[in-house]
């Protein structure tokens, strides 16, 4: 196993959980009493994470929320805020890389070495050779979009195509394919939305205890028992569930991460319900 994937079994076991609290921080709707700008972003995120990090198995923050308000700075501090205060607890950046060649190996360099993120998302759509500068560093891991919990992932990942085991959809090529013949390092997991639980377990299937990572529940509806039931590992394991809006702005006043911390814990033995 990687230093990832380790990291992540033992979270799953230590906090008793499968949750990953997703930390999307929109300046909209954080509280006003921490003003606004980076500065904001970086004191609302530590709180959450503060109140959450033994509830859950991962944490993942959206780098989109921080670049696009300038604070690339305080996801840094945030993540070595993790890493410092929670050791244990797996950061994976939520930010869906896809180029080639020595762009890949920039974002590489960007999501592990200045972000020291422990795991990254990325798409598979340019092939193998986008995806081998992120595998290639061993001790993290690698989230492979697959099928994702918006409406219009259909598009395309439905579309029918020809595999080894005859006619497949793309997303059942993509999941089969990370498993088989990009898993080398075993630092690779899928992205597989709540939203569609039979193509949960169809994924499930084809990839074995391969960790899926998995949005769609809380604010995108997606229903807690069947994602669970569709999508978890033998051992009960398997699945880190996102949840943010639901999460994050539980609260939107001073008490805003006790509420967080709430809702967390509800989600968290929601989720243990139905495990087996």
């Amino acid at each position: 196993m990687t230093a990832f994937t380790t990291l992540l079994r033992d979270s799953w076991r230590r906090n008793d959980s499968l949750l990953c609290v997703g930390l999307d921080p929109d300046v909209k709707r954080i509280p006003e009493h921490l003003g606004r700008g980076p500065a904001a972003i970086g004191a609302f995120c530590r709180a959450i994470v503060d109140a959450t990090a033994d509830l859950v198995c991962a944490f993942k923050p959206q780098i989109a929320y921080f670049h696009a308000e300038r604070a690339e700075a305080e996801l840094e501090e945030l993540i070595a805020h993790i890493h410092a205060r929670h050791p244990g607890v797996p950061v994976i950046l939520d930010a869906k890389r896809g180029d080639i060649g020595s762009t890949a190996e920039q974002y590489a360099r960007e999501a592990f070495e200045r972000y020291q993120a422990d795991a990254v998302t990325v798409s598979p759509f340019l092939g193998r050779d986008s995806i081998i500068p992120y595998t290639s560093y061993r001790e993290r891991g690698v989230i492979v979009l697959c099928r994702t919990s918006n409406p219009g992932g259909s598009d395309m990942q439905f579309l029918e195509v020809d595999g080894p085991a005859g006619r497949e959809l793309i997303y059942q090529r993509i999941a089969r394919v990370v498993a088989q013949d990009w898993n080398s390092n075993g630092n690779c997991a899928l992205v597989v939305g709540a939203t569609f639980p039979r193509e949960l377990k169809d994924v499930r299937a084809i990839v074995g205890d391969l960790p899926l990572l998995v949005p769609g529940i809380g604010a995108q509806g997606g229903d807690i028992e069947a994602t669970v039931r569709a999508g978890q590992s033998a051992d009960g394991t398997g699945l880190i569930i996102n949840s943010g809006r639901a999460i994050l702005y539980a609260s939107g006043g001073t008490d805003f991460a006790a509420a967080a911390r709430a809702a967390a814990q509800a989600t968290r033995d929601e989720i243990n319900r139905f495990r087996t």
